[in-house]
């Protein structure tokens, strides 16, 4: 791994760890085991290689979503898949744990990735609601805008919940309740065709 990979996953570990402010110049050059002159030879600034870093992570995390999005199976078992993939409850969401740092939210630049990651994933759940909907599995009735953040909103909720209770129990039930509430979108259009 060359030394400009090294510092954005070093930035990458530290954002998700410290936050921003906390991402110290001297911290990451110590992870990457880079001098200062190679951090600043690769990037401008503190600023740019956070952007770098956020970028890759914002990526990563609509990568890792889009191989359970992918699944050749129901609209509903790719999003009961997403929900229940296997995530480190008590760290946080590496992104979503960003948009509680006044310092990325402040600055556009830093907050795009962030921002563009989030409405990516809206619109890939909206697209799977909509499917359901043509399939059967959820009720017409349901709004698949509302339903997408929802389902965002508890997923992001269940993390601070998790962290608050220093427990991943928390967490799990928020997830298992989601996954209740979408099932039963299906069993109403069912039990409405008998």
């Amino acid at each position: 791994m060359d030394t400009r990979e090294r510092l954005i996953e070093s930035a990458q570990e530290l954002l998700w760890e410290r936050g921003y402010v906390g991402m110290s110049p001297k911290a990451i050059q110590d992870r990457a085991s880079a001098g200062q002159g190679s951090m600043y030879h690769h990037f401008e600034n503190k600023a740019a290689l956070a952007s770098a870093a956020i970028t890759r992570s914002a990526e990563q995390l609509y990568e890792s979503a889009q191989q359970e999005f992918s699944q050749p199976s129901s609209a509903l078992d790719r999003i009961v898949s997403y929900l229940n993939r296997e995530r480190d409850a008590l760290r946080g969401c590496r992104i979503g744990r960003l948009t509680q740092d006044p310092e990325i939210i402040a600055d556009p630049q830093l907050r795009q990735p962030v921002q563009e990651m989030f409405a990516k994933l809206t619109q890939e759940l909206i697209a799977l609601i909509e499917e359901g909907q043509r399939t059967g599995e959820f009720r017409s009735e349901i709004n698949p805008e509302d339903t997408a953040s929802t389902i965002l909103a508890v997923l992001q909720g269940a993390y601070v919940l998790a962290r608050a209770a220093n427990s991943a129990e928390p967490f799990h039930r928020a997830i298992t309740g989601a996954i209740s509430l979408l099932k039963q979108q299906g069993d109403v259009k069912r039990a409405s065709r008998k």
